[in-house]
C-alpha cells in the first residue's frame, strides 16, 4: 500500500477506535420489514417501533400494486435529470396532488428530503442574507443553510423570545431573511409554535420554511408556511422529497435548486406509490388519526408528557445506556433503536419510539410494560 493509502487507513482506524470508545460507532444491520409493523433481524421477528412508516402504507397492497404497475409500464429508473429526460408525467401528477393537499399553487419533487433541504435554502438566500434556524432543526436544514453562504444564526428550540431578539439584532443589516423550523421535530416529537413564528416572520419581512417530514398525514392541520417541505418516505411509504409553495417560487427552484437540477428524477414506481398513498391518506382520516392516539396511549402508560406527534422519546442520557436498553428490548421482541450523538445533543441519547397506524393497542401496551420493567 502506498504512503497515502497507509495514512488514510491509519486515520480511519484511529477514528473508529475513538467512536468505539464513546459508543458512537454506527453499524449497518440487515432488516426486512413486513406488514403489521413487523421486522426481521438475525432470523428473529420483532415488533418494530423504529420505522417512520407512520400510516403503515409502505406495505399496503394498494401502494405496492401502484408501484408494480408503474414499473411494469415505465421501467425501473427515470433515466436522467428531470430537466433532461427524467420528468415523468407521474411526477407532475404527484406535484399537483401534493400542492392541492397543502393548499399551495405548486410543488416540486426532489430525489429525497435531504436533497430538498440542501437545495431550497441556497436557491433563495445568499451571502448578503440571514438564515435563522431552530437549534434542533434536522441536519439537512443546517446543511442547506451553510451551503447558501448566508449568515446562519441558531435560535433556542421553540423559543419565540429568542427568535424575536435575534431578528431585532441581525435582520436590519441583511437583504433577505429565512426562518427554518420543523412542524414535528424528528427526535423529540414536539411541535413548533408555527402561528407565532409566522407572525414574527411577517413583522420582520422574513420567509419561513417548515420541514413537515414527520407531520404529513399525522398532525397537519393548522398554519401553513410560505415554504412547506416534506418527504414521501414516511407517512406516504415511498421515497423522495418535495416542497410546496407559490408557482413563482417553484418555478425559481426548478432553475436554481442545484440538488434538483443535477440529480436523476425519481423512479416511476416511487411517484406512483406516493400518489396512491396520498389518496389513501385523504380518503381514510381514521388511519391518519391513529398514530397520535397510540402515541398518547403509550405516554399515558409510561407517565410521560402527552405526546404531540407519533414520535415518543425515552431519554436515557449516556450512549452506552441507550444501547443497553435497546438491546434489552430487542431480547424481548421489540425493535427500538438507540439514537446517539451527533444525531441528538451530547448527554441526551435516547430511544426514539415511532408509532404507526399498523400497531395494535396490545403491541403498544406490551412495549410500555417492557420499558417499565427494564427501567424499574
Amino acid at each position: 500500500m502506498s504512503d497515502s493509502g497507509t495514512s488514510l487507513e491509519t486515520f480511519a482506524r484511529e477514528k473508529l477506535t475513538e467512536l468505539d470508545a464513546s459508543a458512537l460507532r454506527r453499524r449497518l444491520r440487515p432488516t426486512i420489514r413486513t406488514a403489521g409493523a413487523l421486522a426481521e433481524r438475525d432470523g428473529r421477528r420483532l415488533i418494530s417501533f423504529s420505522c417512520n412508516d407512520y400510516l403503515g402504507l409502505a406495505n399496503d397492497p394498494r401502494v405496492i400494486a401502484a408501484a408494480q404497475a408503474a414499473t411494469a409500464r415505465y421501467g425501473a429508473g427515470a433515466g436522467g435529470s428531470r430537466l433532461v429526460t427524467g420528468n415523468h408525467p407521474l411526477l407532475a401528477a404527484l406535484e399537483e396532488r401534493l400542492a392541492r393537499h397543502k393548499g399551495k399553487e405548486a410543488a416540486l419533487v426532489f430525489g429525497s428530503g435531504y436533497l430538498a433541504n440542501l437545495g431550497i435554502t441556497p436557491a433563495l438566500v445568499g451571502p448578503r442574507d440571514l438564515v435563522l434556524a431552530d437549534a434542533l432543526s434536522h441536519s439537512c436544514l443546517w446543511a442547506g443553510a451553510r451551503v447558501s453562504g448566508a449568515e446562519v444564526v441558531r435560535f433556542r428550540h421553540n423559543d419565540l423570545a429568542d427568535l424575536r431578539r435575534l431578528l431585532d439584532r441581525h435582520r436590519p443589516a441583511r437583504r433577505r431573511a429565512l426562518i427554518l423550523t420543523e412542524r414535528v421535530f424528528s427526535m423529540d416529537g414536539d411541535r413548533a409554535p408555527l402561528p407565532e413564528i409566522l407572525a414574527l416572520a411577517e413583522d420582520f419581512d422574513a420567509w419561513t420554511l417548515v420541514d413537515d417530514a414527520h407531520g404529513l398525514g399525522v398532525v397537519e392541520p393548522g398554519a401553513r408556511a410560505p415554504l412547506e417541505m416534506g418527504t414521501l418516505s414516511k407517512s406516504l411509504g415511498s421515497y423522495g422529497g418535495y416542497v410546496c409553495a407559490s408557482r413563482a417560487v417553484v418555478d425559481l427552484l426548478t432553475s436554481r435548486a442545484r440538488s434538483f437540477v443535477y440529480t436523476t428524477g425519481l423512479p416511476p414506481a416511487s411517484a406512483a406509490a406516493a400518489l396512491a398513498a396520498l389518496e389513501i391518506l385523504e380518503a381514510e382520516p381514521e388511519r391518519a388519526a391513529r398514530p397520535l392516539v397510540l402515541a398518547r396511549r403509550l405516554t399515558a402508560r409510561l407517565g410521560l408528557p402527552e405526546a404531540e406527534s407519533a414520535v415518543v422519546p425515552i431519554l436515557v442520557g449516556a450512549a452506552e445506556g441507550a444501547l443497553a436498553l435497546s438491546a434489552a428490548l430487542e431480547a424481548r421482541g421489540f425493535l427500538v433503536v438507540a439514537i446517539r450523538p451527533p444525531t441528538v445533543p451530547a448527554g441526551t441519547a435516547r430511544l426514539r419510539i415511532a408509532l404507526s397506524a399498523a400497531h395494535s393497542e396490545a403491541q403498544v401496551d406490551a412495549l410500555a410494560e417492557a420499558v417499565r420493567d427494564l427501567r424499574a
